[in-house]
């Protein structure tokens, strides 16, 4: 008998979720920094054996009180998850706030798969108040399994691993077995080099940028890469290029070498940085850059 089924992973900014996937799928398939909102698309990971085919799925921290369109549209790629899973995860952590008529509660309880209350970072917190988190989400949301984890430490995730498989029916393969993600390589490369960004710069530059790569050729010594990344005023400009360009060039060398052992291969990379006013609330290039459909 071969299992497959759809497994999707949701919870608020910065709790843990793609890494957790990336710990489930065994690959880096989604950028992990310190700053919520790094996760800003849905993104598939997908575990192949002879016996089941899981496609997992890491989605955005839910925006709490949305500025941008470009928020909404993060939002709806979380919503979307709740229409087509087969089982489903919500992540979170001890001591998060959460209000008693908070959206998500209302939907975990509309929940019709099997959903499962993941709690992570448990080996930062005292046994006590991971039961006390665990007991406040079972009064409210009907939970059919509850599992503290470390995400980061990979503790709990082979049983939560199991407990997954364990709901999952029997299916066909929805993917060739040899793929591991439903995203193309320049996908990924401008999520590298939006990592970089986030660890690079402070404040709000991070969240005001948005990579597009324009260019993208794979040659048979070297794969030769342009990107843009646009920002929204002048004065971010300036910070992003740096005196002389020293910031962009630093950006460039550890943009390069962290694509080149993705890519497993010599690369070129060439960054320029483009002003485009609010581009967070433009439809156009909302659609460009994969926000909307």
């Amino acid at each position: 008998m071969h299992k497959s089924g759809f497994v999707n992973i949701i919870g608020r900014p910065n709790v843990g979720k793609s890494t957790l996937m990336n710990a489930l799928v065994g690959e880096r398939m989604s950028i992990i920094t310190h700053k919520p909102q790094t996760t800003r698309h849905r993104i598939i990971g997908i575990v192949n054996d002879d016996d089941y085919q899981v496609i997992f799925s890491d989605t955005p921290g839910i925006v709490r009180d949305p500025i941008y369109k470009m928020h909404e549209s993060m939002n709806k790629f979380v919503w979307g998850t709740f229409e087509d899973a087969d089982v489903m995860l919500f992540m979170t952590e001890p001591k998060e706030e959460y209000d008693e008529d908070d959206p998500i509660i209302e939907k975990l309880r509309g929940v019709k798969v099997p959903l499962f209350l993941v709690i992570n970072k448990m080996d930062a917190f005292e046994q006590d108040d991971l039961l006390v988190w665990s007991r406040w989400w079972n009064d409210k949301v009907d939970f059919l399994e509850t599992i503290p984890i470390s995400a980061k430490e990979k503790t709990n995730t082979e049983k939560l691993f199991s407990l997954i498989l364990n709901q999952l029916e029997e299916g066909p393969a929805y993917y060739p077995k040899d793929q591991l993600t439903d995203r193309s390589e320049r996908f990924f490369i401008t999520e590298i080099i939006r990592e970089k960004i986030l660890l690079l710069y402070r404040q709000e530059i991070p969240y005001s940028c948005q990579v597009d790569v324009e260019y993208f050729k794979d040659e048979e010594r070297i794969v030769r890469i342009s990107a843009m990344i646009y920002v929204m005023r002048k004065t971010q400009k300036s910070i992003m290029i740096g005196k002389g360009g020293e910031a962009i060039r630093k950006l460039g060398t550890e943009a390069r070498l962290s694509i080149e052992k993705f890519l497993e291969k010599k690369v070129f990379l060439e960054l320029r940085v483009k002003v485009r006013d609010n581009w967070r609330d433009d439809e156009n290039m909302l659609k460009r850059f994969g926000y909307i459909q």
